[in-house]
């Protein structure tokens, strides 16, 4: 998708060349074998398949302009191979293709979009996720979230905004938006939504190196290097947070023998490189707290207090309702759960997380210890709410025991 939307500057373009290229793979990748270069063979054949279409529209100057657009990059219309493809941009260990995936991303990002859809409309367009997990990153229900990426995709087409790369100088404008991207598709592989697995690890390590490649983009820039901290450190717990029965393990109860310490090691220097920026930040302090986790040696050696003097301060620099739902259990364990509870009940909090699935697990959690009917009550809300098989069977598990 990366590499024809290059092709093309024109979303749309894109988005069909990629799902004709879909389409004939599912046609005849079953009969003929799956391609020794598989993405190479979409790539090729999206493009082929745009390039009729565009021979055989009549639009004029547009469709005209696109196919030199073509010949720019180098790219013969009539000869088009896998060989071209592999050599110039799929290559995995290519430092050219991951670049153009992460400025491509800066790309679509333009300033004429809002924040909340730059970001919605790259993550549907380039982070291949769902519309409905698109939808749970927001908290909005999936109904809104499409009506949003419609409005944006008219408004596009509209205003004929080109998806192009932009000059440096608008690159490093675009950051904050950037990381949410990557933390936003990072959240989606660590917590699938969509039931098929707890964990899309593919998504995960995309997101981590996508992470990198924006904090060797902008090396002094302390926010960057805590994002990729933030993503390394929780990444390291990976390993241990599913059991030989493929059920979900709470942090509490991991193995962290099985935590990946190299990650840990390396989370911890870069987290410490941003620190010595001196410029303090929600990732940043996102990275501590997770520094804190991955760096006790047992769950009862969790240093509490200091988690949640961490998570106060990153109510003040980012004050959404997830942040204020972690600050909540963190003041229950560094207090008591009543303590919690009366975070988590405040109106306000419970109508923006009514449909989130965790803030009534996590009044589950504070309640059971204090009213089994209502913990039951609420872990039943989530239950309701919960697509995740493994999220399902741990759910209930947790209301037998009540």
């Amino acid at each position: 998708m990366a590499s024809l939307l290059a092709d093309f500057g024109d979303l749309s373009e894109a988005e069909d060349a990629a799902q004709d290229a879909a389409e004939e793979a599912l046609a005849k990748w079953p009969e003929q074998g799956l391609p020794d270069r598989p993405g190479a063979w979409l790539t090729v054949v999206g493009r082929r398949r745009a390039i009729d279409r565009l021979r055989r529209a009549s639009r004029g100057r547009e469709k005209t302009d696109q196919l030199a657009r073509l010949q720019s990059r180098n790219i013969d219309p009539n000869q088009i191979n896998l060989e071209e493809v592999e050599n110039r941009s799929f290559d995995a260990e290519s430092s050219l293709l991951r670049d153009e995936q992460l400025r491509l991303i800066f790309g679509c990002c333009h300033p004429s979009l809002g924040q909340e859809v730059q970001m919605a409309l790259t993550l549907r367009s380039l982070g291949g996720m769902t519309t409905a997990e698109i939808a749970r990153a927001f908290l909005v229900h999936e109904s809104t979230m499409a009506q949003r990426l419609v409005r944006a995709k008219k408004k596009i087409s509209m205003a004929a905004v080109p998806f192009k790369i932009p000059p440096d100088h608008e690159l490093l404008a675009r950051t904050n938006q950037v990381r949410t991207i990557v933390y936003l598709i990072f959240n989606e592989g660590y917590d699938s939504s969509d039931g098929t697995a707890v964990t899309k690890q593919e998504l995960c390590s995309e997101a981590v190196r996508l992470a990198q490649l924006v904090a060797d983009l902008t090396p002094d820039d302390p926010e960057s290097l805590g994002l990729f901290a933030l993503l390394l450190l929780i990444q390291a717990r990976s390993a241990a947070r599913i059991d030989a029965d493929g059920d979900l393990v709470l942090l509490a109860d991991q193995d962290r023998s099985r935590w990946d310490q190299s990650l840990i090691g390396e989370g911890e220097a870069v987290l410490d490189r941003a620190l010595r920026l001196n410029k303090s930040g929600p990732y940043q302090i996102q990275a501590a707290i997770n520094a804190l986790h991955d760096t006790a040696a047992t769950s009862a050696e969790t240093d509490w207090e200091q988690i949640e003097l961490l998570y106060r301060q990153l109510v003040l620099v980012s004050p959404t309702p997830v942040v204020r739902l972690n600050h909540a259990v963190a003041v229950a364990m560094a207090r008591t759960p009543v303590e919690g509870l009366a975070i988590l009940d405040r109106a306000e909090l419970a109508e923006s997380l009514e449909n989130y699935q965790h803030y009534h697990s996590a009044r589950g959690e504070l309640l059971s210890s204090i009213d089994a009917g209502r913990a039951k009550d609420a872990l039943e809300q989530a239950l309701a709410l919960t697509a995740n098989p493994a999220e399902r069977r741990l759910l209930k598990k947790k209301i037998g025991a009540l």
